[in-house]
């Protein structure tokens, strides 16, 4: 019965809400007061987490239709990152820098465009690092790898957004925050370093790892669970810190590693 619970089916959405949820959650810890009080202000009282899965379902709609190839960026096998044709509609790294200037844009006053910037925002940093979302286009994402997951039917791509981390940890995404983030802050840092390009290939190579070691027909097991369990929680840490540092970058002018929002 516990077996059967944890391998439920779940969201083929990046992350699933657990991780989309946990990774708002730790960006929210690590905001500077100057910050939690832009993002309040922008979002009417309203949390990060409260927004951190919205795009999943807006995608979907008429209205936000054009946000469908945002929440990934398909490297297929015989591509490097930098030689992969770029999808003419746009992905998640073009997305996280889209948003990014319509935030940090001194010039535009448009409320509801930056409450709409602040919910992509949020949501698209989480998807970038779920490796499956740096998966190959000749497969959608691993949509199209089947494996089984302890004897269930699956797909690679389904399994990274929610079975593993619910396998991992029953756990809230409060508790989640609270388990995983205690990195020390040199250690932080250096999490930080680099652009969004720099982030998006770091997922990547998880992404060959994970295609590597769960290939066509393989069933997820327990030895599984325990080899990528730490590398989740990574993930999960490095989406929250990072999207913190985004947001501290644009909204606190005190921020002490504030970068200018061209280098991101």
């Amino acid at each position: 019965m516990l077996v059967a619970a944890a391998v439920m089916p779940v969201s083929s959405w990046g992350w699933g809400q657990k991780g989309h949820d946990v990774t708002a959650y730790i960006a929210e810890r690590h905001l500077t007061p100057a910050t939690a009080a832009a993002v309040d202000s922008i979002f009417d009282g309203r949390s990060l987490v409260y927004w951190a899965n919205w795009l999943d379902n807006a995608s979907h709609t008429p209205e936000y239709a054009y946000s469908k190839t945002w929440h990934y960026r398909n490297i297929d096998a015989d591509q490097t990152y930098e030689s992969m044709p770029k999808n003419p509609q746009g992905d998640v790294v073009d997305a996280i820098r889209y948003n990014i200037g319509v935030l940090g844009d001194p010039a535009n006053n448009d409320a509801a465009a930056k409450a709409l910037a602040l919910k992509m925002l949020v949501h698209c940093v989480g998807d970038m690092h779920q490796p499956l979302h740096m998966g190959r286009k000749t497969d959608l994402g691993g949509n199209r790898v089947k494996v089984k997951y302890f004897g269930r039917d699956t797909n690679l791509h389904s399994i990274w957004d929610g079975s593993l981390i619910e396998s991992a940890h029953k756990w809230g995404y409060s508790e989640w925050g609270d388990q995983i983030d205690r990195l020390p802050e040199e250690q932080q840092v250096l999490l930080l370093s680099g652009n969004v390009d720099d982030w998006a290939k770091g997922t990547y190579d998880i992404a060959k790892d994970a295609y590597k070691e769960i290939p066509e027909g393989y069933n997820v097991g327990y030895n599984d669970v325990a080899r990528w369990a730490p590398v989740i929680e990574d993930q999960l840490l490095r989406g929250g810190l990072r999207l913190a540092h985004i947001l501290n970058s644009i909204y606190d002018p005190n921020y002490a590693n504030a970068k200018p929002l061209t280098e991101f």
